[in-house]
């Protein structure tokens, strides 16, 4: 059965703020019946206040919107965020003062308030959900689409994944990235080839291991499997294999399902801010140009659903290639555009499959527009994955 995603266009046929995102913001908590459903609760509003200059996340504005309906309904909100974006939220307009509530960090000032969860996955054991999170009961994953240098896009999933996990689980998540090995030195004994190998890449993704003379180490976000290096490298010695870049898709499926295990069923929405998207995460601390057309704003109590119609937008319009960093590359123009941008392994619908597979919603969505204009109607329209 599919999901109700309810969108605002970011298409307005009259000057008039009525036909805006924020107002359409509105809207969409009023089909989610946001108000009606969070009285007496403890609302954790999850976020990324993003870093340093960074100035293309959600803006205030709406945060304030989403507060202001949670208090209209009788809950208690706070904001949380990692601890370092937290500590300098305020220079980029995040205060107790403007969003109309508290902000925390989710793990504590030292990331040292969470609670154990066990499930084990490749290097992880156990995941470390933060303490703010876990103690809310009722949550509001309110997430900026853009660009992700290890899975291609980072959304509502990611949102979960990583920000609601202490920095012990978010460093363990991304080495996981290493668990299947990738170098074999015993294929590649000669430090000349490998000095070759390391200067095959444009981007610097490889590098000489520091625990090891005679191995090598991938940054996985800075690559975009071009393959040069494998031209250099000796037959078997070096795998660009998509298991390493899916891991960390996978990860984040499993992180996410751990965070909202322990919210009852019909206490956790979602929204996501598709404007300004840029290559990389909001965590890199600055905002270069946008990479894609604005799509609009989203809104569902489905996450699956909601992250399978945001790419799916995202996806109608090819990148704005003059827009894309001198050091990057597009040299694939297969499936979604942001896997031009990082490369084929990268493919961002890989983890709304695993999250599905996790049980967390359904790829099948109606998108509901919550203001149609006559000009560039479109009430609905619903998707069906392939078999």
């Amino acid at each position: 059965m599919a999901s109700k995603v309810f969108w605002g266009s970011p298409r307005q046929a009259k000057l008039d703020a009525n036909e805006t995102l924020p107002a359409k913001l509105d809207l969409i908590l009023e089909q989610l019946h946001l108000r009606d459903r969070v009285k007496d609760e403890l609302v954790v509003l999850k976020m990324h206040t993003g870093s340093n200059i960074g100035y293309s996340t959600v803006h205030p504005l709406f945060v304030r919107k989403v507060v202001d309906a949670i208090k209209e309904g009788g809950g208690q909100p706070v904001v949380a965020d990692i601890e370092w974006d937290v500590k300098g939220a305020e220079r980029r307009g995040y205060t107790s003062e403007t969003l109309g509530c508290p902000i925390y960090p989710a793990a504590g000032l030292k990331e040292n308030y969470f609670y154990p969860h066990h499930r084990p996955y490749k290097n992880i054991e156990e995941w470390h959900l933060a303490g703010a999170i876990q103690d809310a009961t009722f949550l509001v994953n309110f997430a900026h689409a853009k660009g992700h240098p290890s899975c291609g896009y980072g959304g509502a999933i990611k949102n979960l994944a990583l920000g609601c996990m202490a920095g012990k689980t978010r460093s363990a998540m991304h080495d996981a990235m290493h668990f299947d090995p990738y170098w074999f030195p015993e294929k590649c004994p000669d430090p000349a080839v490998r000095k070759a190998i390391i200067e095959s890449c444009p981007f610097g993704a490889i590098v000489q291991d520091r625990e090891n003379e005679s191995g090598l180490h991938l940054h996985f976000e800075g690559c975009n499997q071009c393959g040069r290096c494998l031209q250099v490298a000796p037959p078997g010695s070096l795998k660009i294999d998509p298991v390493n870049f899916h891991t960390f898709q996978e990860a984040c499926a499993i992180s996410t399902s751990i965070t909202l295990s322990t919210f009852e069923p019909g206490k956790a929405v979602h929204l996501v801010l598709a404007t300004h998207m840029t290559p990389v995460c909001d965590c890199f601390g600055f905002t270069s140009m946008p990479i894609l057309r604005d799509a609009g704003i989203f809104g569902s109590d489905d996450i699956v659903a909601l992250e399978q119609a945001v790419l799916d937008e995202t996806a109608k319009y090819p990148l704005i290639e003059e827009n894309i960093p001198t050091s990057m590359e597009v040299h694939t123009r297969v499936g979604h555009p942001l896997r031009w941008l990082h490369g084929p392994y990268k493919d961002p619908y890989k983890v709304v499959e695993y999250a599905e597979k996790l049980g967390l919603g359904t790829r099948e969505y109606e998108l509901v527009d919550v203001l149609p204009v006559a000009s560039f109607q479109r009430t609905s329209v619903t998707y069906i994955p392939a078999s």
